[in-house]
């Protein structure tokens, strides 16, 4: 995306004649954006909008307003996740596309398969089928090579503690003295600075310096938090450290995904992850394969995992967003949404793409300079 966003040139004005022919140059505008920062922006011009005009209508003004601005719309991992996200998209697209705004995308999903397993789906489908028959659909399954796993890991941004066999921590000591290092200068001051987020909201950070702020794992991914806090941080800091990691695996479905969406966001800012974990980095992500069965009306949702530390079958838990506890076992469990095993097998295939890019984020020359 980067290689074709830079190859599309924007004419000068000053560019005209040539002797015979004249040719009316018209400035061309673009815009390349992270599909999270995207969907950002267009809730908050919603919001902004309906702040004056509650009655009103925000999408026909919001895609005249993109369209003004940018005639070529580059996407970088476009997805869709959110029924919010996805009621806009079908509607916006479409006005985009009246005036005559280019989109091109990548994404990491075919367009059949976006928002596969959501809620209310079917209201969702008409756009798929725009996109089938409006977009130019490119495959590149067939290239299963993963180019970032070439990368050198030598730039000292993953850090795990190493136990022996008695479980006495040898290593702890040494990696919190390699963080203390990376982190370098104290603050100024002591009191923590909050970090402002789109639609008001703060984020506390505790520990911090002109360039970086150092976090346990339970502040940035136990919290409610999202794109745009994390897009925030990495606006404020050119280095995030993370300590205390766990193992991610079905028993952290919720804090796994907010960690994969932090990945993504510092990927995409270039921003240098440091993180101190208790497991190797090819044991960080544990695979799991989920498969939901019906009998009698009731669904039964079946977890199995594969590969890390975890890889037995015992008993795991899945928190809904209420708050309940369930248990996915290889006895089943009844009365667990096709919306819960839609999130849980997205997030099986983000873990391959996380913990790959965590390799080339961990080459020597990554990160803003």
């Amino acid at each position: 995306m980067d290689l074709f966003y830079a190859s599309v040139n924007v004419p000068d004005d000053s560019c005209c004649n040539n002797d015979s022919h004249s040719f009316k140059h018209v400035k061309i505008t673009k815009r390349r954006v992270h599909f999270h920062e995207f969907m950002l922006d267009v809730h908050h011009r919603i919001f902004v909008y309906k702040q004056k005009h509650p009655r009103d209508d925000a999408i026909p003004i919001i895609a005249q307003q993109l369209a003004q601005e940018a005639q070529l719309l580059c996407f970088d991992e476009f997805q869709v996740t959110d029924v919010a996200d996805a009621m806009i998209l079908k509607r916006l697209f479409l006005l985009l596309l009246d005036w005559n705004v280019v989109v091109v995308a990548t994404s990491n999903r075919s367009p059949d398969a976006l928002y596969e397993g959501g809620i209310n789906r079917s209201l969702f489908l008409p756009f798929i089928d725009m996109l089938k028959h409006t977009f130019d659909i490119i495959s590149m399954e067939d290239s299963a090579k993963d180019y970032r796993l070439e990368t050198r890991a030598d730039g000292q941004s993953y850090f795990w503690s190493n136990k022996d066999v008695h479980g006495v921590n040898n290593s702890d000591n040494n990696m919190q003295a390699q963080l203390k290092e990376i982190f370098g200068g104290t603050a100024s001051g002591t009191e923590a600075e909050a970090i402002r987020v789109p639609f008001g909201r703060t984020i506390q950070v505790a520990r911090l310096n002109d360039r970086c702020a150092w976090f346990d794992f339970s502040e940035l991914c136990y919290q409610p938090l999202g794109a745009a806090d994390y897009i925030s941080l990495c606006d404020r800091f050119q280095v995030l450290i993370m300590d205390q990691v766990p193992q991610l695996d079905a028993n952290h479905l919720d804090e796994a995904r907010r960690f994969v969406t932090l990945i993504d966001v510092c990927y995409e800012s270039r921003t240098r992850l440091v993180l101190a974990a208790k497991v190797p980095l090819d044991e960080l992500f544990v695979e799991f394969e989920v498969q939901v069965e019906s009998s009698d009306g009731n669904e039964e949702l079946f977890v199995s995992e594969k590969g890390g530390n975890s890889s037995s079958f015992a008993t795991t838990m899945i928190r809904t967003k209420e708050g309940d506890q369930f248990e996915w076992s290889a006895t089943g469990r009844s009365g667990v949404s096709l919306a819960q095993l839609s999130a849980a097998n997205d997030l099986v295939f983000s873990f391959r793409r996380a913990a790959s890019r965590l390799v080339e984020m961990g080459g020597k020359e990554w990160g803003r300079q």
